[in-house]
């Protein structure tokens, strides 16, 4: 009689569509901290699929275009008037979609500019909204946690300075993900623990979700660049009290630490 087999697939996180991620390190993370040990970068599953079993990793291109206003029935009415009536969506080569970003009318200032040689957007507050992020698929952040489909808040933080976190990235500007019903208040700054508590509400993790910022390069704006590291950066333009505020955050790449 023939033997019966039986075959059981795990899920895509555990399967190879994250297999590229695999040498990434495994070492404990600061409880309770914005923990940005190198792991993935922002990609949604689709995408990273078409990498892992096409022509590898970051191989292909990505391109951004301008879009009409955010979907009002999906935001709270306060998120939703305050943001700007145009957006940016950004897709693969292959077509498959990566993100939508809707940015703030008025990002506002900081009134304490940093000038750290290792902050990008010292002219940014710790906790300030930047704008809604919207992902179509289901994706993963810097981490490589999973990010369920929905409408995000962007708020700027800055990655922590200790051991735990020594060479995660060139620079410390990141943005932490918070579900927008949870962060309906566009005028509110957060500081470092309200933004671990709005980041958890995002992963359903104990760590925060986050994304990291890249610098601009050249006028390529809105586009999606290839910097020094092999990254591929959205670029955007904000509008800030001192005019234009160009603004870079990665979507594609990967660290190795």
């Amino acid at each position: 009689m023939p033997r019966k087999v039986v075959v059981k697939l795990k899920s895509a996180r555990d399967r190879g569509i994250e297999a590229w991620s695999i040498s990434a390190s495994r070492e404990p993370h600061t409880p309770g901290g914005l923990d940005l040990k190198p792991r993935r970068v922002l990609v949604p599953l689709l995408t990273a699929l078409l990498f892992t079993l096409g022509t590898g990793w970051c191989q292909g291109n990505f391109k951004a275009e301008a879009i009409g206003a955010a979907p009002s029935s999906d935001l709270p009415p306060t998120l939703s008037s305050a943001l700007a009536a145009q957006g940016v969506r950004a897709t693969s080569d292959q077509g498959a979609p990566v993100c939508e970003v809707w940015l703030l009318k008025f990002i506002p200032a900081s009134p304490n500019p940093s000038a750290s040689s290792d902050v990008l957007y010292g002219g940014l507050s710790l906790g300030t909204l930047l704008g809604v992020v919207h992902f179509p698929i289901p994706t993963t952040d810097f981490r490589g946690q999973a990010i369920k489909p929905g409408f995000y808040t962007l708020r700027y933080a800055l990655i922590p300075q200790d051991g735990n976190h020594m060479g995660v990235n060139p620079t410390r500007d990141a943005i932490v993900l918070g579900p927008v019903a949870a962060d309906p208040d566009p005028a509110k700054t957060l500081d470092f623990d309200g933004l671990v508590k709005l980041g958890r509400q995002a992963s359903g993790t104990a760590h925060p979700a986050l994304l990291v910022m890249a610098p601009t390069s050249g006028d390529n704006f809105p586009g999606v660049v290839k910097d020094d590291q092999g990254h591929w950066d959205l670029q955007v333009k904000g509008q800030a009290s001192s005019g234009d505020l160009p603004l870079a955050v990665t979507i594609a790449g990967k660290y190795e630490g």
